[in-house]
């Protein structure tokens, strides 16, 4: 019996040693420290080795050709400031109709024939007014039975490929950029695509239903009939208005809009899924003009090439600004099955929008830091900028400016009176809501503070991570001309963009202040002593609990 009572006396004594003094009470180390001494100072662990990886070009150059300004089929495209571009012929089939150009000029935009038709001029004031618009949706970063990774690949970001539905105008040809690539094509992209019409135009949209759902197109906020002349149904609600476009099929939507305005398409068949998935766009109506050729789609990146005339009279740039955020959940279940089945009982029953989270937001369908290669604001000094804002998002936004101050001059597709156009530099944006802002770049202090690279984003701090992961989100930049390189890109004065640009950042792999201050924050080493300590603690309490259950057995 003694022997054992001497056991769990030595037992006690080697856990209260091996128990890290750093872990007793400051009362007891004070003690500790006036009977023994103050123990000798222990540096902490060495700092590990980051993750190493390659970053990405900054500024991809493929289509370095697309930049320029350039006169196409008689239509003036504007040039393009930023490293990546929309291509300049798909903008000149937009100006023209897809059936009025050159058959060099068709091949050269990858349009269809029949993407965009444009008829006859009926108020001869010089410019069509019949326009037909055909829309197919395709499917991007879904699953296939041949690869693991995501087929028609499309990135927010660096290694971010999240499932995703579009409209897409009618391509020719493949999906992807060639036979040996999986990633999509340029053209085949989020967001869907911005239409233009005109004030009074006589609008057919046909929605060619080229994916395994129904789907349908409602023309929010813009002037159309319940039905249309044929009685069919006009306004893209099945519960309301008719039965959803079933694979395969095709169906047309008319209108013939009286008011001018910033408006919005999307899908509205369980749109809780189908619109945040990203069936969605910008939906606007210019004012009629004489000789007033459209570009009818934007196709993303955000600046319009060729303005309307309306637009040209009182401003020297527009852009479109389109916002979105995703839920990865979401996404992920078009990237699971490869039977449309079992897809859609993933989408419609089994997920629930109520316990969703958001992971991913989008400025024209892209994340920080690829919204720096196409979605900046490129301006000169002494300008008037007008921008088109939608929040297609779940979640609104409070838009800020750095630098200037705006002005709304519209909200939800009507203008503002003119004793509410006060300037500011955050607005916030409910989901589906609209603005057209007017940004003027004059160096007086209050509407503009000088040349720069002048971020603006969602002031809502998730809007600015991918999936909580910063700098990223919808962050981009009003940038000044002076700033940009011969390439496009933006001559920040800031920290090192190497690690924002491999995906071990944004698999939260990389120490985030490694790179202007190595091993002061790098990821800390293993502390050899403490877990040697622990290892120790841990076996001799386990020793004694074993002693004190025998002896109580006993």
């Amino acid at each position: 019996m003694l022997s054992r009572y001497r056991l769990w006396l030595v037992l006690l004594v080697l856990a209260a040693l091996a128990y890290p003094p750093q872990w007793y009470p400051l009362p007891l180390r004070l003690q500790l420290s006036q009977w023994f001494g103050a123990s000798a100072y222990r540096g902490l662990p060495a700092g590990l080795e980051s993750v190493r990886e390659q970053a990405e070009v900054f500024c991809p150059q493929q289509n370095a050709g697309w930049r320029e300004g350039q006169q196409i089929e008689g239509v003036t495209v504007l040039p393009a400031e930023t490293c990546v571009a929309d291509n300049p012929y798909a903008v000149a089939a937009f100006v023209r109709g897809t059936n009025n150009v050159s058959h060099n000029t068709l091949m050269q935009s990858g349009l269809t024939a029949d993407a965009v038709v444009k008829g006859r001029d009926l108020d001869g004031d010089g410019d069509p007014d019949e326009i037909h618009i055909r829309l197919e949706v395709a499917e991007l970063n879904g699953s296939s039975a041949e690869s693991k990774t995501p087929v028609t690949q499309y990135a927010l970001a660096p290694g971010i490929t999240p499932g995703l539905w579009v409209f897409a105008p009618k391509l020719a040809g493949m999906a992807t950029e060639n036979f040996g690539s999986n990633v999509a094509r340029p053209g085949l992209r989020l967001p869907s695509p911005a239409l233009r019409v005109e004030q009074g135009d006589r609008v057919t949209i046909t929605l060619e239903n080229t994916h395994y759902m129904p789907h349908t197109l409602h023309l929010h906020g813009a002037d159309h009939g319940f039905t249309t002349a044929t009685g069919q149904g006009n306004d893209g609600v099945p519960f309301t208005s008719e039965v959803p476009v079933l694979p395969g099929r095709a169906r047309s939507y008319e209108l013939s809009p009286r008011h001018v305005g910033t408006m919005f398409y999307h899908c509205h068949v369980q749109p809780h899924v189908h619109v945040m998935m990203g069936l969605q766009g910008l939906f606007i109506v210019e004012e009629n003009r004489p000789d007033n050729w459209l570009q009818t789609m934007n196709l993303g990146a955000g600046q319009v090439r060729a303005p309307s005339v309306a637009v040209r009279e009182q401003y020297h740039r527009e852009y479109d600004l389109h916002y979105l955020d995703l839920d990865k959940e979401l996404g992920e279940r078009i990237q699971q099955y490869n039977d449309p089945r079992l897809i859609t009982k993933s989408m419609h029953r089994d997920y629930d929008v109520t316990d969703s989270t958001v992971d991913y937001f989008t400025l024209n369908g892209r994340s920080f830091p690829y919204t720096f290669r196409e979605s900046l604001l490129v301006v000169e000094e002494d300008e008037r900028i007008k921008l088109r804002v939608l929040n297609g998002g779940a979640k609104g936004i409070a838009l800020h400016t750095h630098g200037h101050k705006f002005i709304v001059t519209a909200q939800d597709g009507a203008d503002l009176p003119a004793a509410n156009r006060a300037p500011r530099d955050v607005l916030w944006l409910a989901t589906s809501q609209r603005a057209e802002l007017a940004l003027h770049t004059n160096n007086d202090g209050l509407y503009a503070y000088g040349p720069g690279i002048w971020p603006f984003h969602d002031h809502q701090y998730k809007g600015i991570t991918n999936d909580g992961i910063g700098p990223g989100g919808n962050i981009s930049a009003i940038v000044y001309a002076q700033y940009l390189d011969e390439e496009g890109w933006p001559q920040t004065q800031g920290v090192s963009w190497q690690s924002y640009f491999t995906e071990a950042y944004y698999r939260k792999q990389v120490p985030i202040w490694e790179s202007y201050a190595p091993g002061l924050f790098s990821d800390p080493g293993v502390d050899w002593w403490l877990l040697l300590r622990l290892v120790a603690l841990a076996l001799a309490t386990g020793m004694f609990v074993g002693l004190v259950v025998t002896s109580s057995r006993r």
